[in-house]
């Protein structure tokens, strides 16, 4: 059932349950008063009854029927249409859950429509009903207490926005390989929830910029002007929280940037020790292959080799042998390879 909750309300007070829409429609037509019809994502033909009823402008109700709108109040004549984007902390995933909340407020009609799970608006209800003077202020009333209500619900996410900020910044000289993504994502919820409270500021700056033009109660006003300061609290602090994550990502690629000079300069070390080592290897190969062949020549024993009768034939190998090994000895000592 997408009609969550749905009243009307005289003088401050709640007067009936209707069943239906038709019925609370009825029902505003014979007592008057105020109806607050709550819808929890409602069937494209619910919302064209209200809008029938009330006489919803088209494009706000074409924005309610499609939904993904961003946080915006626009006023058609008399009515106002609202679109807040509450949002909570998930702990245990530790993620921002957005939401989308369309609240459309007339001369003597408030109806919501939720996309998502919060806010929770039936305690947004049960605080009006328990204080009749503040809904005796009408419609206007019940859109300051879902904006005060979308609004407190922000404490939360920006506490656990910040728990993840610190998390982040111990993570970047813990060498975890994953802060650069955990960073990232983190970012791009800061980014949407900036999205989310930074139109509310203009919003609320508007309503109060019109209050004498639209008989905005005085009430209504003070109270308006606290939650637009808890706005710019909100907005300050979420602000922060962008400049230190992108602190964050520069320091985080600094660190990368670095741990990859030094396994170079390991690298390069190790490359230079290699070729230390191959360059004596391959010296002391050459130094033993000098008398390796002329040992070979000498080896082949053919019969006419005029060395085979020559007296001196076996001194002449043996110090040719040696003098090819000193000579390539200093030769590579001369060149540093020994």
């Amino acid at each position: 059932m997408t009609m969550v909750d749905n009243a009307v309300y005289v003088d401050g007070r709640r007067t009936d349950n209707p069943r239906n829409l038709d019925e609370t429609f009825e029902v505003m037509r014979e007592r008057g008063g105020m109806a607050w019809i709550g819808l929890y994502r409602p069937e494209p033909a619910e919302i064209q009854s209200v809008a029938a009823e009330f006489g919803l402008h088209e494009l706000a109700v074409e924005d309610a029927l499609h939904g993904h709108q961003r946080a915006k109040l626009e006023r058609y004549g008399d009515t106002l249409f609202t679109v807040l984007r509450p949002a909570r902390y998930l702990d245990d995933a530790e993620k921002v859950e957005f939401g989308e909340l369309h609240v459309f407020v007339g001369p003597a009609f408030a109806v919501t429509i939720r996309h998502a799970e919060s806010p929770n608006l039936a305690r947004v209800r049960q605080r009006l009903e328990t204080a009749p003077e503040l809904l005796t202020l009408g419609p206007q009333a019940v859109l300051y207490a879902i904006l005060d209500e979308v609004v407190d619900q922000y404490q939360p996410v920006v506490a656990g926005l910040e728990n993840d900020v610190d998390e982040i910044e111990d993570d970047l000289f813990g060498s975890s390989p994953d802060v650069t993504r955990r960073i990232y994502e983190l970012s791009r919820e800061v980014i949407e929830f900036q999205r989310a409270t930074h139109p509310l500021r203009g919003m609320l700056e508007s309503l109060l910029r019109g209050s004498e033009k639209y008989a905005l109660d005085l009430e209504l006003q003070r109270r308006l002007r606290d939650v637009h300061d808890h706005v710019l609290r909100i907005v300050e602090r979420v602000d922060g929280f962008r400049a230190l994550l992108q602190n964050a990502l520069m320091v985080n690629a600094a660190l990368v940037g670095q741990q990859q000079n030094e396994e170079m300069r390991h690298l390069s070390e190790s490359s230079l020790a290699q070729n230390e080592e191959v360059k004596k290897i391959s010296s002391w190969a050459a130094i033993l292959f000098a008398p390796t062949l002329v040992g070979t020549v000498y080896g082949m024993n053919f019969n006419y080799m005029p060395e085979l009768d020559w007296v001196f034939g076996y001194p002449f190998a043996l110090a040719l042998m040696l003098a090819m090994g000193i000579v390539l000895y200093l030769t590579f000592k001369w060149r540093k390879w020994l």
